[in-house]
């Protein structure tokens, strides 16, 4: 079965399950892999930190990469995956509309506090898809880790 991971969602999955995300612009998946256990994650995040992303007194921390890539780790640890033996790979962090300022490049942020999520983390990107100028579909599979990417006008590759 394929599990559906929203827009600022995260969801974890073991075998037979999958794990897909769609339009993936300028937003990052992250996939955080653990091959003795065979526990993928999944998280499709929209902005890049949570400090001004309190809105009416709730924050939604699966909506961020500074938050939601620790929530994801913390609930894989509490299913039995060892910190040291996860993995990522991330897709994502496009540009999908030319404005003319790097200031409102959402991808390239995206991208950058992904990258410093996970080196805070200590986890490895193994593979990665980023940047560019097209949306992306991102298919996890817990059985090997490996990351199918699709898009609409540049095919399917695997990370």
């Amino acid at each position: 079965m394929k599990i559906s991971v929203g827009i600022s969602d995260w969801k974890i999955a073991m075998p037979p399950d999958e794990l897909i995300t769609y339009a993936l612009g300028s937003c990052v998946g992250i996939c955080l892999y653990d091959s003795s256990k065979k526990i993928a994650g999944l998280s499709h995040i929209m902005l890049p930190d949570s400090a001004n992303g309190d809105v009416g007194g709730k924050l939604n921390r699966m909506k961020f990469a500074d938050t939601a890539i620790p929530d994801m780790l913390n609930q894989m640890i509490s299913m039995g995956v060892m910190r040291g033996g996860i993995k990522a790979r991330i897709a994502g962090g496009a540009v999908m509309f030319k404005t003319g300022s790097d200031r409102f490049n959402i991808g390239e942020r995206n991208i950058v506090a992904v990258k410093a999520a996970l080196q805070a983390l200590r986890i490895p990107i193994l593979a990665q898809d980023v940047g560019k100028d097209f949306g992306r579909t991102m298919i996890v599979d817990p059985n090997t880790g490996l990351v199918s990417i699709k898009s609409a006008s540049k095919g399917q590759w695997t990370l």
